[in-house]
């Protein structure tokens, strides 16, 4: 793979396309803060996506559309004919940030402030920029790519845009897929951290905090299970874990609540160490409702648990040994850059759930202050990580010499 991508780096129309991306490096920097100021939360994607359509037919990107869970995608090298085994390069276009936060941008030098200026209108601008390099440099790919920007990436969004890309609406099935998210230039996630989430509800009979008392309290019961689930043990091999991420519940301080709750977050890079754990929670939210029933007083109503899942990211792996890795790793090291073997929650889950090969990478830069107010992006080496990119996505879309 090394001697792949060192060829495609002295062919000369992948030297016009990197000629291109550094040369308009500017440009990208101004669509990055253009596209990180238009409000994008998840589920409220829709200007945003708007633009990026825009964009994408502006810069000579094929049969551009929105599909019906607002994901906008075009095409290169399509040529019309109903397209095998393209290459997809994708950038989520949602942010952490509520429509009520002020997603300005400040300029200060090579600096850019904002909320969501990394993560990821970073790598929505260098997706664009990868297109319009290939389009202006006339780039022979042998597959056709299809690029695309995903709506619900993040959080509650729970991969929802492109699990809709790729579970079975459209006639394709990816021969690679490549993530851009965020900065940097280093790592290659190739492992796919995946989750589940849950809001559990106590609920009991409550009542006055002195009459009532002895009957099963749901706030009783919402520590029991956080105790429970603060003592499992942890696993390191592979990496498992089970956090309270919020709790609450109750009326007034001379009230026992009738409702209670509290919201997990478990997470493995192994699907079996996931599922397992996923087992394990269940049994202590139910010995928790359990231990609090057998507490009330005699006769008084039993407590109930709810368990409603709120999102599952599912995990695995793209083997090291791939092309898709390799091509990246050689990219790396073509580019003089050491390559770090990561895992990640991104966009790159449900391909490598699906049994696609599929990777996420940073878009070049540093950045700091991730899901925070506080954003920033430094555009140090930015150029290269798009260079980064363009290469990957063009080995693996077989560049004819």
């Amino acid at each position: 793979m090394d001697h792949a991508v060192s060829r495609l780096l002295a062919h000369e129309r992948i030297r016009a396309a990197r000629h291109h991306i550094e040369r308009t490096d500017e440009v990208t920097l101004a669509r990055q803060s253009a596209l990180s100021a238009i409000p994008a939360p998840t589920g409220a994607e829709g200007r945003r996506a708007a633009r990026v359509a825009e964009l994408f037919r502006e810069i000579g990107l094929t049969d551009v559309a929105m599909d019906h869970a607002g994901n906008v995608h075009g095409w290169f090298g399509r040529n019309g004919e109903k397209p095998t085994a393209p290459v997809v390069l994708a950038a989520h276009l949602d942010t952490v940030f509520g429509a009520e936060v002020d997603v300005a941008v400040e300029r200060r030098g090579q600096r850019l402030e904002g909320p969501g200026i990394s993560d990821n209108a970073r790598g929505l601008a260098a997706l664009v920029t990868v297109a319009e390099a290939m389009v202006a440099a006339r780039v022979p790919a042998t597959r056709p790519i299809l690029f695309a920007a995903t709506v619900g990436e993040e959080g509650s969004g729970d991969l929802r845009g492109v699990k809709y890309l790729l579970n079975g609406n459209h006639d394709v099935t990816p021969a690679a897929f490549i993530a851009l998210d965020g900065a940097g230039l280093d790592r290659v996630i190739h492992r796919a951290l995946g989750s589940k989430r849950y809001h559990v509800t106590f609920r009991g009979p409550g009542g006055h905090s002195w009459a009532a008392f002895g009957v099963a309290n749901p706030a009783n019961a919402v520590g029991r299970a956080a105790a429970l689930l603060a003592d499992l043990p942890t696993h390191h091999a592979p990496r498992t874990t089970c956090a309270v991420v919020r709790l609450g519940g109750g009326t007034g301080l001379n009230s026992i609540p009738q409702e209670a709750w509290l919201d997990l977050d478990l997470r493995s890079e192994d699907p079996r160490a996931l599922a397992q754990l996923d087992v394990t929670v269940r049994a202590a939210l139910e010995r928790a409702a359990d231990d609090e029933n057998r507490r009330r007083t005699l006769g008084s109503p039993t407590l109930r648990v709810d368990i409603q899942l709120l999102g599952d990211r599912p995990s695995g792996m793209t083997p090291r040994a791939h092309p898709l890795v390799q091509a990246a790793v050689a990219a790396n090291r073509a580019l003089g850059r050491d390559a770090e073997l990561a895992s990640a929650s991104t966009d790159a889950n449900v391909p490598i759930a699906l049994g696609i090969p599929a990777i996420a990478l940073g878009a070049g830069g540093k950045a700091g202050d991730a899901h925070l107010a506080t954003e920033w992006y430094e555009n140090v080496e930015g150029a290269l990580g798009i260079v980064r990119a363009l290469l990957v996505a063009a080995a693996m879309a077989d560049v004819a010499d």
